[in-house]
């Protein structure tokens, strides 16, 4: 299989200190997976898009460049230590690829669906009547995979690095769609075999990874394919068939991530953000072994939904690699309730049993807006959410430093 290069990437030098995101002694940094809500103007341009009606591209970018500012400097106001644009420019977190690659197109006919919302016909309901979810859209691979649009993921990293240094702030990341995510939901009708399929993804991929990384930021990437890849798409495969497929989607991510330093990668390991009753996902005990393969030197995960809140103790019984950081969620995306920082920090303290404290960050479960126009949240509740991120994160930093 060949593999070429997209560009000469150069990656900044960085220290080691800047690389594990400038950490200050003695403290637990604080930050979530990535979407947060988008203002009404920037929803009714985006649906439009979905929608095929035509909008001036220069009030999108201004709608763009002014949301990323409000949510920086929110992130900022809340305390947030490592923050991001909230996803602005993108419709999703994983189908805004099909923008910027080539290969894509038509309507997937691929068999996606939630092993638990078939069970429970109107929670379906509920569901796909969110106006996020019906505007979503994942076309088919129905030719060559390239890169066609080499401007969008540096434009972003310009936007992001503007509005951080405006507030004064130093510690950025950028969540991106893994290979295996894209490969989920998007069906493939042209490449021979799925193993080749999810390596081309991969190798397009590598540009934005390594644009994003090119900029000082660390790289998210967006990996729901190992886990709520279970009881969605892969959900027909028996338990050794799904860790199969999962070590070739870490294969290929490690592919597109190689020229990019350890420590300057995060992974996002999901269930799905979507309120259903989730009683087929599968274990953290039976892919964990798989996920520490991955390159990236930080595993963020869910800790704070009532499905995956258990989960401190297999970690704790199983172990983590001692060149892994850990990030569980501590604040839970689908619900209004504000945590108190006291829960938060009560969680991180289960958490710091796990690993040493100088390993622990703290996060949210999930994103808050994964597709534009989500309305399971208020967007003015999100933040106040963070706040007690921050809040309880320092709580637990003196608890756990003694």
């Amino acid at each position: 299989m060949a593999r070429r290069a997209i560009f000469d990437f150069k990656p900044q030098l960085l220290t080691e200190k800047d690389l594990l995101m400038n950490r200050q002694p003695h403290t637990i940094p604080s930050t979530h997976t990535g979407s947060l809500p988008r203002p009404d103007d920037l929803i009714k341009l985006m649906f439009a898009i979905n929608d095929g009606i035509p909008v001036d591209h220069t009030a999108l970018d201004t709608s763009i460049n002014h949301a990323i500012d409000e949510v920086v400097r929110k992130q900022v106001e809340a305390g947030v230590t490592i923050i991001n644009d909230g996803e602005m420019s993108k419709p999703s977190y994983a189908t805004y690829v099909k923008d910027r690659l080539s290969g894509f197109t038509g309507e997937s006919v691929q068999s996606y669906f939630f092993e638990d919302l078939v069970d429970f016909p109107r929670s379906a309901e509920a569901v796909a009547g969110n106006p996020g979810r019906r505007k979503r859209s994942a076309p088919a691979c129905v030719s060559p995979i390239e890169v066609i649009d080499r401007h969008a993921a540096v434009k972003d990293m310009t936007e992001l690095s503007r509005a951080a240094k405006a507030n004064n702030h130093k510690d950025i990341f950028t969540s991106a769609a893994s290979p295996g995510v894209v490969s989920l939901f998007f069906g493939n009708n042209f490449y021979k075999t799925r193993e080749e399929y999810v390596f081309a993804i991969a190798e397009a991929m590598r540009f934005e990874y390594e644009a994003i990384a090119a900029a000082g930021a660390t790289v998210q990437v967006d990996c729901p394919d190992l886990a709520m890849g279970r009881h969605s798409a892969y959900a027909k495969l028996d338990r050794e068939e799904f860790r199969a497929t999962i070590r070739t989607n870490i294969e290929a991510l490690n592919h597109a991530v190689r020229n990019i330093p350890a420590e300057q990668l995060r992974m996002h390991l999901c269930w799905g953000n979507y309120p259903g009753p989730h009683h087929h996902d599968i274990s953290i005990a039976d892919i964990i072994d798989i996920v520490w393969t991955a390159k990236p030197q930080t595993v963020l995960f869910e800790g704070a939904n009532p499905r995956h809140s258990h989960e401190w103790r297999v970690l704790k019984e199983l172990g983590v690699p001692k060149d892994k950081f850990i990030c569980p969620g501590v604040i839970e995306p689908q619900s209004n309730y504000i945590e108190h920082p006291e829960v938060v920090a009560d969680r991180l303290e289960h958490w710091g049993q796990v690993v040493e404290p100088d390993h622990l960050l703290a996060g949210v479960d999930c994103g808050f807006s994964v597709h534009v126009g989500t309305t399971t949240i208020d967007p003015d509740v999100v933040f106040a959410k963070l706040k007690s991120l921050s809040d309880g994160s320092a709580l637990a930093a003196k608890r756990l430093f003694k």
